[in-house]
Parts: C-alpha cells; structure tokens; sequence
C-alpha cells in the first residue's frame, strides 16, 4: 500500500478531475463506494488506482477487504488520510472507498448489429441521476444497449453510475451527439422506432414490441422535440388517471421497457 496525506497529490488530483469532468469517451470512470467498486471488479474492469480511507483500516471493514481484494488482483491500492480521502470523494459523506476504472467505450455500431436488438434511446436527460435510473431499468428488463444523444448529462459520470447502481459498467452505451442522425442511423439498420410522447400516442399494450426495436425517450418536462418524433415509426403513450400528467423518465421507462418485455420474452 502507498499513502497519500496531501490534498495536492496526483492522484486526489486526477479524482478531481474525473469528478468535475467525466471522460468524454468514458473510458476511465470514478467509481465511490464499496457497492460500485464490488461491481466493476466482478465486471472484470481493471482498476488505474483504489484507494481507501485510513480510517476503514479497521480488521473487517468492508472498504478495507474489498480494497485488499483488489490489491491482489493487481490493483495499485492508495490509503488516504481522511482529510486527503474527503478530496477524492465526490460525495457529501465519503463511503471509504473510491477507485477509478478502466473500460472498454461501446461502438454505436455495435449496438445496432446486436442479433436482436432491443435499443433504449435517452434524449437529452439532463440530470444524471435520472439517466443512471433509466440505465439500471434498461439492464434489468433486457435491453441489449443504449444510446445516449443530444444534450443528455454524461452516462458514466460519478452521478449517473451512483444513479444507476453500476449497471451502466455492464450494459453497452454509446454517446451520440445529434439524435436526428441517430434515429436514420437505426432505421436503416432496420430498427424500428418507437417514440414515448405524454399523449397522442398508441397505449403500449396496443404496440408490436418485438423484432429489432428502438424505444425513445425525451427530456424531462419537455420531452422529444417534434423533429426527433417526426422521424421516428411510431409513437406511445402511457394512460393515466388524471389529474396525473406525467411520470418520472426512469419509472416511464420501467413501464414500457417491461411492457416490451411481456412480447419479447
């Protein structure tokens, strides 16, 4: 183990860093806390630094475990003074544990090649939060990639991974700058596109959720601007009793991801 006392040290600077600005290829993530390190190791992710908090040096705290485990599968393992570890978190309260991780960025390629692909399209969902929940439903109810597009908050951030409880380290996500382009791009890989719209849409019980299919999802409050719904083959809408109007984007993407799911399985 090395130690690191000083808040000026390289690595609580390159921390920092990736707190303040994610990757833009998300290759190298920050990852805090003990669950989401857990999971990028059993991801088989290799790991730039792990370093823990001097005070979960205690025998059988869980940070100080998970961090020797790391250690020995060849993990560079860093403990940090509290003061210096209070750098490195991005969090309010440290959780003892951070580590940033190395992954493979996904082609937007080989999301639409996929034998039968079943797409989460997120259009500009700004809180990160928000799209880390939309990634953790999309993983559990079987959609094989996702495309991130427009002005959406960065998917592998801090905030979105936490959101998302690690799932976007397992699920392929790939970046896209203009969605219009994105949503040619599936169609002529021949994925149909199916846009989530607050109303005016098909109920989703009424869709044809199977074969190669794209669900799309706007912003929250403004959701998909017309241009993106204009290109797009069809759209949905979610019933509800009013004077209800609305959902937040990750329970809305639970409930036609898993309507989906009904036809798909």
């Amino acid at each position: 183990m090395q130690t690191i006392s000083s808040r000026q040290n390289r690595i609580v600077r390159a921390c920092r860093a990736l707190a303040s600005a994610p990757d833009p290829t998300g290759a190298r993530v920050l990852l805090d806390g003990a669950h989401l390190v857990q999971e990028a190791r059993a991801a088989g992710l290799g790991f730039e630094i792990v370093a823990v908090a001097a005070s979960r040096l205690s025998a059988g705290a869980a940070e100080h475990e998970l961090a020797l485990l790391c250690e020995a599968d060849g993990a560079p393992l860093y403990v940090a003074s509290d003061m210096a570890f209070a750098a490195m978190s991005p969090v309010r309260h440290p959780s003892g544990i951070v580590a940033i991780a190395r992954r493979l960025p996904t082609a937007t390629a080989a999301i639409y090649r996929h034998p039968t692909p079943f797409i989460l399209v997120a259009v500009d969902v700004q809180d990160p939060g928000n799209l880390g929940a939309m990634m953790r439903v999309a993983e559990a109810g079987g959609v094989t990639g996702a495309l991130v597009c427009g002005t959406s908050a960065h998917p592998h951030s801090w905030k979105a991974l936490r959101g998302g409880m690690g799932s976007a380290l397992r699920l392929p996500i790939a970046s896209v700058t203009d969605t219009s382009v994105c949503i040619r791009e599936l169609r002529a890989a021949g994925v149909r596109t199916v846009a989530a719209v607050p109303r005016g849409g098909h109920d989703p019980d009424t869709i044809n959720w199977t074969g190669p299919l794209a669900l799309v999802i706007g912003a929250e409050g403004a959701g998909l601007d017309d241009r993106v719904r204009d290109v797009c083959d069809d759209e949905v809408t979610i019933p509800m009793a009013p004077p209800v109007e609305s959902l937040n984007l990750a329970m809305a993407a639970a409930v036609l991801i898993y309507t989906a799911r009904r036809q798909r399985s």
